[in-house]
């Protein structure tokens, strides 16, 4: 089976029936996406896929072949960060950090569809990840931020 991860392709033979999470962490060593629940409910395990933000837990990875598939690793580098990425530092939103990539693809696939969200468009969308720290104000400030970014971009 072939996987296209942030802009590489990958050969792997792996079940179709294997969740591409544990594709992602245990066959390419991709440690961004986490697992949290397992059941597609609490959004660690976030990345995009061809654009739009997914659960790598429930998605099979013969799902995936073919498509773009892009992880926190592959949103931005230390050298040049997403527009997410940078507002994530500067409102310093992470706690623990584990739900963090999670919370950041989310928010990067949503900003692509509404680039000019207000409060609520925001709780909206990322109400779907889970933040076991509370940092939800946080986030809320980042991702106008980002936004913000984005727009003068």
């Amino acid at each position: 089976m072939q996987l296209t991860v942030n802009g590489r392709t990958h050969n792997i033979d792996v079940e179709d029936e294997m969740p591409l999470l544990w594709v992602l962490r245990d066959e390419l060593g991709i440690k961004g996406p986490k697992y949290g629940c397992g059941i597609a409910r609490c959004g660690a395990c976030t990345v995009h896929l061809d654009g739009l933000a997914v659960r790598s837990c429930s998605i099979k990875a013969r799902n995936a072949a073919g498509r773009e598939i892009t992880t926190i690793e592959g949103l931005g580098s230390p050298d040049a960060l997403n527009a997410v990425q940078e507002a994530w530092i500067e409102k310093q939103v992470a706690q623990c950090g584990y739900c963090q990539s999670g919370q950041i693809m989310t928010a990067a696939a949503f900003l692509t569809l509404n680039p000019a969200p207000d409060d609520e468009d925001i709780d909206r969308a990322m109400s779907a990840n889970l933040c076991r720290c509370g940092t939800y104000t946080r986030i809320r400030d980042a991702v106008k931020l980002a936004a913000q970014k984005l727009a003068a971009a």
